[in-house]
């Protein structure tokens, strides 16, 4: 018997370890805790958020960093939000201005020291009593104060719509050898680099606005004239939400996710609502299946044509009805492309939009009731480069056609675009034709399963790709990337 419960104390004392060595590539996550309270009438929120820090890193930390991206839409912050061709769209009212106020932060319950830092005071800096040790966890609570600008923005208000994304304190990603990821905010692309994590959200709001959300274990309870909506989110790289006193709501089912859209003013609701579904199948069949169990397809105040967050999708009420349906494929395609595989958008915008872009192409491909081929998609594409490049030489003597650049380094908002948008569409249709379409979505498929939920670099990205696809593609990248490769336009 003395033998018996020494081998049952040995497998004990062993369990812990096993466990341990069978995890080592998952890395425990940070888990964020955000309450909301929404005052309507002056478009302001008291809020707090709890963070579960913990250090996935090889280093010890002095201090923490999270991005304060409300503040782009400060007076400090002016020109950051949006380029001066879309400052009448996005500010149909005249310039408003919003923030982020830090009115307190404790780190394991006691008060602690922070500043604000970088351009526009887009960085809080937590100073840490003790160092934070590899594997170790600390809680960070922080109160702050929101103004929302009227702006038809990801954060603002518009007439119809009170959107919050990217308005919280999220911890700035840190990479071994090269520290804290704190690129800040620009009107050029989707500025934003983060890691997954858990997310339990509350929002109390008047009854007379509608929750556009997506979530699990989603419960909304009655306070006076008011809701408090709490919902989670596992997994999931940033967090959002949006709120209306004019929202309709219909939903559907596709390969088990719940599929919610919330519109306003859309004549062809039902038609909008098919197109995020077959798009949701489309996409899960194509390159893996889609993680969560939901999916809010929201129609919003927005100055350009969608955006795309983790388990929702905002889709601009300005687009023409003609786009309304590839504006939806795009934004679910980024479910895929940035949301489950991440990327830094600020240095590789490349990665997520241009495959972004490509994978919209083959959904019409293969949905030919939109009378939107893939070849009318290419043609267009390089008719349209065609097109810039030819007037840009002429205005500007010179055109920079690398894709591979941080976004502050694209000169105007149009060269953004059709580098990475256009040219990086045609990137991904002459690798199709190099590797044929079979190898190509299988490689996307093999791609998706291998990065699900982490981050990806360039090189990281091509490394695979030749690895998988069984070819030398790095020249090919590089020539693409790089700009050498030649578009005859004259």
């Amino acid at each position: 018997m003395k033998k018996v419960c020494a081998i049952f104390l040995l497998i004990v004392l062993l369990m812990p370890a096993f466990f341990l060595s069978g995890c080592e590539d998952k890395p425990a996550l940070n888990s964020y805790q955000i309450s909301v309270n929404f005052d309507s009438q002056n478009k302001t929120a008291q809020c707090v958020c709890t963070v579960d820090y913990v250090n996935n890193t090889s280093n010890a930390f002095d201090y923490l960093l999270f991005h304060l991206y409300p503040n782009a839409f400060s007076q400090q912050g002016e020109g950051l939000v949006c380029s001066p061709a879309n400052e009448t769209k996005t500010y149909p009212n005249g310039i408003s201005y919003g923030g982020i106020q830090i009115d307190g932060v404790q780190v394991g319950g006691k008060q602690a020291q922070f500043t604000l830092q970088g351009e526009a005071d887009m960085l809080l800096k937590v100073s840490l009593e003790n160092q934070l040790f590899p594997d170790e966890r600390v809680q960070v609570e922080m109160q702050f104060a929101l103004v929302l600008p009227n702006a038809n923005h990801r954060f603002g208000y518009g007439d119809d719509t009170v959107n919050f994304a990217n308005f919280y304190p999220i911890a700035c990603v840190y990479r071994d050898g090269e520290g804290f990821a704190t690129d800040g905010y620009i009107a050029n692309g989707d500025p934003f680099f983060s890691d997954v994590a858990n997310y339990v959200v509350s929002v109390d709001y008047p009854q007379s606005y509608i929750l556009a959300c997506s979530g699990t274990d989603k419960t909304t309870a009655l306070d006076g004239d008011r809701n408090i909506t709490t919902f989670s989110n596992e997994k999931v790289r940033d967090v959002s939400f949006v709120l209306s006193q004019n929202f309709n709501m219909i939903s559907a089912k596709s390969r088990g996710c719940e599929i919610e859209y919330y519109f306003f003013d859309d004549g062809n609701a039902q038609n909008s609502l098919e197109t995020a579904v077959k798009a949701m199948e489309f996409y899960s069949q194509s390159f893996g299946d889609y993680p969560y169990s939901s999916l809010a397809v929201v129609q919003t105040n927005f100055v350009h044509g969608g955006m795309e967050y983790p388990r929702l999708v905002m889709i601009s009420n300005s687009v023409a009805s003609e786009d309304y349906a590839y504006v939806i494929a795009h934004e679910i395609a980024h479910q895929w492309w940035y949301g489950v595989v991440g990327n830094d958008e600020y240095n590789h915008a490349w990665l997520d939009e241009s495959l972004t872009e490509f994978s919209t192409a083959l959904f019409f491909e293969n949905y030919p009731e939109y009378n939107i081929s893939y070849n009318q998609i290419i043609s267009g594409a390089e008719a349209n480069y065609k097109f810039f490049l030819q007037i840009y030489k002429k205005i500007q003597g010179d055109v920079d056609t690398s894709m591979l650049r941080p976004l502050d380094e694209f000169a105007t908002e149009p060269e953004y675009v059709n580098n990475i948008y256009t040219r990086g569409i045609l990137m991904f249709d002459a690798l199709k034709n190099q590797l044929g379409s079979k190898k190509l979505t299988s490689t996307l498929k093999a791609y998706f399963k291998q990065y699900a939920f982490k981050n990806v670099s360039s090189d990281e990205f091509i490394e695979f790709f030749s690895a998988k696809a069984g070819a030398k593609l790095q020249k090919f990248f590089d020539s693409w990337l790089n700009g050498d490769v030649v578009f005859v336009y004259a």
